[in-house]
């Protein structure tokens, strides 16, 4: 989705998911002197290099 804003939901979703990734032995895509999975997830989201795609349902009316 590049070039599209995520909605708060879905920075909060992926950033959560992928906090989870690390905490849970996958390797980190940045250089960081942090230790929390958490901020290390929001640096990742920061710079972009979380590799989650959001795929969005399109509403019928």
């Amino acid at each position: 989705m590049k070039g599209e804003k995520y909605t708060r939901y879905e920075r909060a979703r992926i950033v959560g998911a992928r906090a989870l990734q690390i905490f849970m032995g996958a390797p980190v895509f940045i250089d960081t002197v942090s230790m929390d999975p958490l901020e290390i997830a929001l640096e990742e989201m920061k710079l972009g290099v979380i590799p989650i795609t959001v795929k969005r349902a399109i509403a019928k009316r």
